[in-house]
């Protein structure tokens, strides 16, 4: 079983205006609102893809009420622990002549949220896929994903991470399957700045050096790149189509990579899907369908 932690997740409220005037009535000419949050577009790009998965995370709240109805309709399995204080986050994404975001703060978790999410996280055993997604809130320690894998180290489970800095690097020690940075990310972990193809598999290669086994790195409009275990390097251009909603994008990478994975163990199988899904979710207003990301696979 593949499981997914967000842990501050969100209602994204996308909203659309011909042009905003600072101070000024706004009105809008599209809205929507869906559940967000790295973990949670994985868990639900999985299940498009026809991969079973438990999303696990905090909820609190109004909001966190409409994230677990959310995400339960799109056929995920959930397993939310309730905060009694504060609200889930509303992210508030203003798509004008500028694209501009309001992001909420979420709910102040403590050592006792915690101690519930290690609970939840023992049941993991041999052959499951433990997905870490995202920021963590300023109110729990910042080494929580580093503890995470310790504690669960040894049981045969796949660790996949996706995030940034310190919080991605002091992981690597514990032999993640999959790490997710994209171009920029990489960059920041050594100081520099790497566009080219064979500077970003050589960056790739000195995370390995560090204990990552596969590290896939997203390139928005330049496609990915992916340097396995074995020492391979796979590469591949962005499918053409219009960007109309990159929110999400690097998540159903990430979902359309481990659904390649668990469909065929084929790791450029798998990378080649994971292209295909980032690349549908950027082409869409929401999160990438089956048949969205198999019309790009089939033309790639």
């Amino acid at each position: 079983m593949i499981y997914t932690v967000t842990f501050n997740p969100c209602l994204d409220y996308i909203v659309r205006v011909p042009f905003f005037e600072p101070g000024a009535v706004n009105r809008s000419e599209f809205e929507d609102v869906f559940p967000g949050g790295k973990g949670i577009n994985v868990s639900i790009v999985l299940k498009n893809l026809g991969v079973d998965n438990v999303a696990l995370g905090f909820t609190a709240g109004f909001t966190g009420r409409e994230i677990e109805r959310a995400v339960g309709e799109a056929g995920c399995k959930t397993d939310f622990i309730r905060v009694e204080n504060g609200m889930s986050r509303i992210n508030v994404k203003l798509k004008a002549q500028v694209e501009s975001e309001i992001n909420g703060r979420g709910p102040r978790l403590g050592g006792e949220d915690l101690r519930k999410l290690y609970e939840k996280l023992d049941v993991l055993g041999k052959g499951d896929f433990l997905v870490l997604a995202g920021s963590i809130p300023d109110t729990l320690p910042g080494d929580v994903y580093e503890s995470i894998l310790r504690r669960l180290q040894g049981r045969g489970i796949r660790f996949v991470v996706d995030a940034t800095k310190d919080l991605l690097k002091n992981v690597l020690k514990y032999h993640p399957f999959l790490i997710k940075p994209n171009h920029h990310e990489l960059g920041e972990l050594f100081g520099v700045a790497v566009t080219d193809g064979d500077e970003i598999a050589g960056y790739a290669g000195k995370l390995q050096e560090l204990g990552a086994r596969n590290v896939l790195v997203s390139m928005a409009g330049d496609g990915a790149l992916l340097k396995t275990e074995d020492g391979s390097v796979y590469k591949s251009p962005a499918p053409k189509g219009k960007v109309i909603n990159s929110v999400g994008a690097g998540d159903s990478m990430v979902a359309g990579f481990l659904a390649g994975y668990l469909q065929t163990g084929n790791l450029q199988t798998a990378f080649r899907m994971g292209v295909a899904a980032g690349s549908a979710s950027a082409f869409s207003e929401r999160l990438a369908t089956k048949e969205e990301v198999h019309r790009l696979l089939a033309a790639m």
